[in-house]
């Protein structure tokens, strides 16, 4: 039965229809997207789309955005991905995360919008961009977030006002390329005629936006240059009331600078708790983190200083687990593995081999000990396994 004649019924739902997706996919059709935009977008009304990309930073940088032009009276959608435990959370929708009505409304929309056939082709984080598109069509401001890529995403489709580039480093090789170069060429090519650059940890990537914005005629722009030092002494002041980690900081004032340029009004008091996941203290002794790759086990390490814990652990296995948990290694106690519901999950030989040669102790988690400080990290699916089975968050 397709898509369209199920849709009549009442027994559709979008949770049926993405259950029935892959999550994940080893290639992927890099012009599906395309060409179904090209076929719908004389039928959608986009109000003004903030594109992030990058590697790092881009769900807390969207979050303190999207919250301060609330703030400011705007109506504003912010589409972040993937989720920790529903999928409702990648849809946030003035303040809250969208409910099930509000995305079953949107999902009916796209169906009308599509034929049976693209329906059914689009991959998972390819339609529930259509989603977020067909939700968020009364708003003012989308905060939207890339995927993993750039050029080629999913998001990349849509007319932007503004670009906000959040850190670039190695992650999804795979998908992007072995060097940073490859990877900033790929993320960079995403931009659109405004480009807020945040910092970054290569000097590389300012010289390949340097050139790709010359190139595209683009206007390009550095953060730290558009905010004056009162705004930056305001807004570390409201970090340190917020107690942002030290990564986070640099988030938030890419986040300002975005407002900045767009001409809305702000103070430090517009900008709220970030998104949670990022160095949340979920219990006096967890901290839990979704983050997956060396430049995030990195951050981590310089915020826990001497501080040493028991990391809770697991890892996909297209990442460099090596490479993070020796990152980490100075940090941790001793490892304890958990496992997760992922087809991309690492083998636990591997794991263990990584493990072995960094002479780090391991072991499997069974549960939290109130003696002992945890980080939980590796993934959104280590931060869900870890909450399924404690009951914390």
């Amino acid at each position: 039965m397709s898509p369209r004649s199920r849709a009549r019924g009442p027994l559709l739902k979008f949770a049926d229809f993405l259950d029935a997706k892959p999550l994940y996919y080893d290639k992927i059709d890099l012009e599906r997207m395309p060409r179904a935009w090209d076929r719908v977008k004389a039928r959608v009304s986009l109000p003004k789309i903030i594109h992030l990309v990058g590697t790092n930073g881009k769900g807390t940088t969207g979050r303190f955005l999207a919250g301060a032009l609330l703030h400011a009276g705007y109506s504003v959608g912010h589409y972040t991905s993937p989720h920790i435990l529903r999928f409702n959370e990648r849809l946030w929708l003035n303040g809250s995360d969208a409910d099930d009505a509000q995305l079953q409304g949107a999902f009916e929309k796209v169906m009308g919008w599509l034929d049976a056939e693209t329906a059914e082709a689009l991959s998972y984080f390819e339609f529930t961009t259509l989603m977020a598109a067909a939700l968020y069509e009364s708003c003012d401001y989308v905060v939207m977030e890339a995927g993993l890529g750039g050029e080629f995403d999913a998001t990349a489709v849509f007319e932007k006002t503004l670009t906000l580039v959040t850190p670039i480093d190695i992650d999804h090789q795979a998908f992007l390329g072995d060097t940073i170069e490859a990877i900033a060429v790929t993320k960079l090519r995403a931009m659109g005629p405004t480009v807020i650059l945040g910092l970054q940890p290569h000097e590389e990537v300012y010289a390949i936006a340097s050139e790709i914005a010359a190139e595209r005629g683009a206007t390009l722009l550095r953060c730290e240059r558009l905010l004056d030092e009162d705004a930056i002494m305001a807004l570390q002041k409201r970090a340190e009331a917020l107690a942002l980690p030290a990564y986070l900081r640099d988030n938030l004032m890419l986040a300002a600078a975005a407002l900045k340029l767009l001409g809305v009004s702000f103070d430090a008091q517009s900008f709220s708790a970030p998104l949670f996941g990022r160095l949340s203290r979920i219990a006096p002794n967890v901290w839990l983190d979704v983050g997956h790759n060396v430049l995030a086990a990195r951050a981590i390490a310089r915020e826990l200083g001497p501080q040493k814990v028991v990391l809770v652990y697991n890892s996909y296995g297209d990442k460099d687990y090596a490479s993070i948990l020796a990152a980490l290694r100075d940090n941790i106690e001793r490892v304890e593995l958990i496992e997760v519901q992922s087809e991309r999950a690492a083998a636990r030989d591997a794991l263990v081999g990584a493990l072995e040669a960094l002479d780090i102790p391991y072991g499997t988690f069974e549960g939290v000990q109130a003696q002992k400080m945890y980080l939980v990290f590796g993934s959104f699916s280590v931060a869900e396994a870890f909450i399924k089975k404690t009951g914390l968050k």
